[in-house]
This record gives structure tokens, sequence and C-alpha cells, in this order.
């Protein structure tokens, strides 16, 4: 039995990041604890990555070390079941510092993908 593609996986997360950078571009700490519909929107977005994440191979996640794979996981369970105390400034982190090396990684894996499977690669 083969093991199922991590594209559908890889395209949630690449999505989702895409969402979180747009809403996110110019946006200061300030303006985001202030917007409620924002940081929902975010939560929401993270909660798609980290689910997603947990769907990845295991051969994918260990050819990246650098991802902390399992507090990309672990995020989701805190919006989800300790949602009234999560941290803003804990969401700011997130997308500020560690969402530009998920996306980088998961969209090298995606290229690698399509090409083993032979779909377009834009």
């Amino acid at each position: 039995m083969t093991n199922p593609s991590p594209l559908p996986r890889l395209t949630d997360i690449i999505e989702a990041i895409t969402l979180i950078n747009n809403e996110m571009a110019d946006i200061t700490l300030h303006v985001f604890g202030n917007d409620r519909r924002k940081q929902w929107l975010i939560e929401r977005g993270i909660e798609i990555i980290s689910e997603a994440s947990r769907h990845l191979p295991a051969e994918l996640k260990a050819r990246h070390t650098d991802i902390p794979w399992a507090k990309v996981a672990g995020i989701g369970n805190i919006i989800r079941h300790d949602y009234e105390h999560v941290a803003l400034d804990v969401l700011w982190h997130v997308v500020r510092d560690n969402l530009p090396l998920l996306e980088r990684v998961c969209e090298g894996e995606l290229t690698v993908e399509k090409a083993r499977l032979g779909t377009d690669v834009n």
C-alpha cells in the first residue's frame, strides 16, 4: 500500500499562511490586539496549519528538523481547547517569526511532490 500524497495538506498549509500574511500585512501588534476579527482569522488559520501538519509524512518532517513539528501540531490543541487563554503576542510571534520558514519548507516540498506526481508545478 502506498502512502497518500502530502500534496493536499501542503496546499492547505500554504493557503492558510497566504491568507494570514494577507490579513497581517502592515498590521502592528497594537492594532492586532484591538481587532477581534483579525485575531479570530489568525487563530483559525493557525489551527488549519496545525491540523494539516499532523497528516504530513514522518519522512517529510525528518527532512526539516529546523521546523518544530510537535509545536506546530500542539498550538492547534491550545487554540481549540484553551482558546480563552491564547496569548496575542504568541500568535504575533508565530505569524512574524515562525510562519515564513514553514511556508518556504512547504513550498519546496510541494514543488517536489508535484514533480513526483507529474502535475503542474506552477
